[in-house]
């Protein structure tokens, strides 16, 4: 079965960076667009970063703007999806979950199929 796992989580100071990976296995995920959501204790979950195919190995980057100039994501593969988090505030404490779906990039949950268990990002001020 499909299966989305994440890693790279944990606690960090503020102005610290973390890495965070995502592994997609079950099927080819190749022209899917695969991203990553966060959700903060009583907040709804939002969109941080995706990637959509563009071409032949080739996919484009969207960053939310309470996130653009410090994070960046890369699909490293058609199945992998990574997303470097830099300068990190204690505004970026929440669970972070990688997502699948096809098509294009959405900044919409509900309209992502495949979901990971999500991995914690704690930042301390």
């Amino acid at each position: 079965q499909v299966q989305l796992v994440e890693s790279g989580g944990g606690l960090v100071q503020a102005g610290g960076s973390l890495r965070l990976s995502c592994a997609a296995s079950g099927r080819t995920f190749s022209t899917y667009a695969m991203g990553w959501f966060r959700q903060a204790p009583g907040k709804e979950r939002e969109f941080v970063a995706g990637t959509s195919w563009s071409g032949p190995g080739t996919y484009y980057g969207y960053l939310a703007d309470s996130v653009k100039g410090r994070f960046t994501i890369a699909r490293d593969s058609a199945n992998t999806v990574s997303l470097q988090m830099n300068n990190l505030s204690p505004a970026d404490t929440a669970a972070y979950y990688c997502a699948a779906k096809r098509g294009g990039n959405s900044g919409a949950a509900p309209e992502y199929e495949y979901w990971g268990q999500g991995t914690q990002v704690t930042v301390s001020s």
